[in-house]
């Protein structure tokens, strides 16, 4: 790992990352390399949890693509000087903000989105100048050991590089120093790595998790909403983290709007075989889940197979926080329901747990969308959709709190890997008397007669 690192610090530090040419051919060469092996990387991840052609292009390659374009379109422009006017102290002068790649970066990628969320950081710390070694989960082997190959074969390792393993190596790769780790997955490994960037003082990027809220207002389109929350809930078999976690509905339409839910799950088609669903990635994670199901509270789905990795699309009714669905984030295909009856006892609800990653607000009264908005803090999030926001590359994405430390996409991904260097150019003029000692009262009554004081 420190032989990686040294020969990725020696190349960025021949500056030819730091040309807007050099990055755009290499943005050219990554999307060029993954429409080529487009089959290569469905048949991994298929292998890997059943992922169909379908889903792994809508969820996992057109958002790289996505990254790519946006980039490769934007780079000259977000890599350009911007200049600033100057003050009444540095005049005259030119003062800019120059933008700079941090260095050598860490990126380590999760296994619910294997390509999606390890190659869209890369691709921006790519954009930003950076160099990259690329550590995907073990947990998605298939998909991994791909990464490995395709992008090992065909970048310099020490300007791009994929690095397997597991727990050990990614342990080895936190004791090196980086310019800058971004890192998605859960709170708790989001604690290490945070701990383990204090050592070096390396600025993270952390992408995590948490219980994601939805409310359904009372005025909401029931029919709707239920299709798009079940769409959003079900996908990848909620192996999502910004998934629908749990949900609020006004009592006044709460069973209407289970009923809604039930034919939402029903006419659509979860099954493994024509590849419309997903397993969980593994057995333990499936009985982790499992064991979240209360038959009870069951309205649809509540069956499933460990050794198949296979859990129904289940929702339930009536949930409180001493549930088991409640004390941790599901991260599998349940969804609690449960009825409020004043809105405010829900956002206070949500304001005394932990800062989600993301909230989703169904209704159609603008004075509801401003109070939930401008009261509750998420990392983002849709109203009258969910997940859908992740979508647009305009839009930074990350969390806050305890759902994450920063932000990218589009822009906000090139600053993340940045640092915005200000500079101020003086013209070589004499200085008047006053910037200079001895300091007296006159020219302090100069001074502030000149900034307005």
């Amino acid at each position: 790992m420190q032989h990686l690192i040294e020969a990725q610090r020696r190349f960025f530090n021949s500056n030819v990352t730091k040309a807007p040419a050099f990055r755009v051919q290499q943005l050219e060469t990554l999307r060029d390399l993954l429409r080529e092996s487009e089959p290569l990387m469905e048949a991994a991840i298929r292998g890997d949890y059943g992922k169909g052609q379908f889903e792994t292009f809508l969820s996992e390659l057109f958002l790289v693509y996505d990254e790519i374009e946006t980039a490769i379109a934007n780079l000259a422009q977000w890599s350009a000087l911007k200049s600033v006017d100057d003050s009444p102290l540095t005049m005259p002068s030119k003062c800019f903000i120059q933008p700079e790649p941090l260095g050598v970066s860490l990126v380590i990628g999760p296994w619910n989105y294997p390509y999606q969320l390890s190659l869209a950081p890369a691709v921006a710390a790519i954009a930003a100048g950076c160099t990259v070694v690329l550590k995907p989960s073990e947990l998605t082997e298939r998909s991994s050991a791909l990464l490995a190959k395709l992008i090992n074969e065909n970048f310099d390792p020490e300007f791009f590089t994929v690095v397997e393993g597991g727990i050990p190596e990614t342990t080895a790769l936190l004791e090196e120093k980086f310019d800058v780790i971004f890192f998605t997955g859960s709170v708790p490994v989001g604690r290490i790595v945070y701990q383990a960037a204090a050592k070096h003082l390396t600025p993270v990027v952390l992408e995590l998790g948490g219980k994601s809220p939805t409310i359904i207002a009372a005025d909401a389109n029931l029919k709707i909403a239920a299709q798009r929350l079940v769409w959003a809930k079900f996908l990848n078999a909620g192996q999502t983290c910004i998934a629908p976690d749990y949900t609020y509905v006004h009592r006044t339409v709460y069973e209407a709007f289970l009923l809604e839910l039930r034919a939402a799950v029903e006419s659509a088609d979860y099954s493994l075989e024509n590849e419309n669903y997903v397993q969980i990635v593994n057995t333990r994670n499936a009985a982790r889940v499992a064991k979240l199901i209360d038959p009870t509270k069951v309205v649809v789905g509540g069956g499933f197979d460990i050794d198949a990795r296979y859990i129904e699309p289940t929702v339930m009714r009536d949930w409180t926080w001493h549930d088991n669905a409640m004390k941790e984030e599901i991260f599998g295909p349940v969804l609690p329901v449960a009825a409020y009856d004043e809105l405010d006892v829900v956002i206070a609800d949500i304001k005394a747990h932990p800062k989600p990653l993301a909230l989703y607000l169904f209704t159609e009264d603008q004075a509801t969308k401003d109070k939930v908005l401008g009261e509750v803090s998420f990392g983002g999030g849709c109203v009258n959709d969910a997940v859908m926001h992740i979508t647009n590359g305009r839009l930074p994405f990350g969390g806050v709190g305890d759902s994450g430390i920063g932000n990218y996409h589009g822009e906000a991904g090139f600053r993340a890997f940045s640092h915005y260097k200000s500079v101020v150019d003086r013209e070589v003029v004499q200085d008047p008397p006053l910037k200079y000692s001895p300091y007296t009262t006159e020219k302090l009554a100069v001074l502030k007669g000149a900034l307005g004081f």
